[in-house]
């Protein structure tokens, strides 16, 4: 079997680096779609074989400096874009120019049912948080929410009187607001229990949206929220 000795192997590895920050330097600045050297310039260039070069530029693709298109080349790529930040609903309604509030119909310490402990990571029946309100957008109900908070992350956030007016910006306050949020769509009718809450005709056309959101890697809350599909529209930022 062949055997490459340390030092030839670390020299390898230093050609992959000079290489690699070669290539970032001579792009840095340029238009996303410039053509990038050819791995036979590379080759040429640094004395060194095609598979050191290759593994150069795979490093700058995979961090997104590169982009490779098969047969034609590798070429500058366009900016990443940063996920968008999880949105409470108060903010929601605040970049619509619209002004949000709430109607708590129920805050509660309760045992986890199996669904949400699991989506939680917590153990079944573990005490979690439920939060029921109603959501206004300009004194008009466009959203009945039911969210189940991990109680503890966030211990007493329901204790006392006075209950928050924005559940992110209490997250936010105590350090722990959701970086990170898997929401899931469907379509739907309003029950009765839904018409009358959000003033809308019983069999009325609903939007409703399951959100699953961390703190760091920690789950912190499980949400359903049901909205008035004739109220609300439900946008996307898509990238690739």
């Amino acid at each position: 079997m062949e055997t490459v000795d340390r030092g030839t192997a670390d020299r390898r590895a230093l050609k992959h680096v000079a290489i690699r920050e070669y290539v970032r330097d001579l792009v840095a600045g340029c238009a996303p779609g410039t053509a990038a050297p050819s791995e036979r310039d590379l080759v040429e260039r640094f004395s060194v074989a095609r598979m050191t070069v290759r593994q150069a530029l795979d490093a700058l693709v995979t961090e997104g400096v590169l982009q490779r298109f098969p047969g034609r080349g590798t070429f500058v790529a366009p900016p990443r874009r940063r996920p968008s930040r999880v949105a409470s609903f108060t903010e929601d309604m605040a970049g619509r120019g619209a002004v949000a509030e709430s109607r708590t119909l129920l805050a509660e310490k309760v045992k986890s049912p199996a669904g949400v402990a699991r989506a939680l990571g917590l153990v079944p029946r573990e005490p979690v948080l439920r939060w029921r309100r109603l959501r206004l957008a300009d004194g008009s109900p466009v959203c009945l929410s039911d969210a189940y908070i991990s109680s503890s992350l966030v211990p007493g956030l329901l204790d006392g009187p006075d209950l928050p007016d924005s559940l992110y910006d209490e997250l936010t306050a105590r350090g722990r607001r959701p970086t990170w949020a898997e929401d899931s769509l469907s379509a739907g009718v309003a029950t009765p229990d839904e018409a009358a809450l959000l003033e809308c005709p019983e069999g009325a056309v609903v939007i409703r949206l399951t959100r699953r959101a961390l703190w760091e890697d920690r789950p912190i809350e499980i949400s359903r929220s049901v909205y008035r599909a004739d109220q609300h529209t439900v946008s996307f930022q898509l990238g690739g």
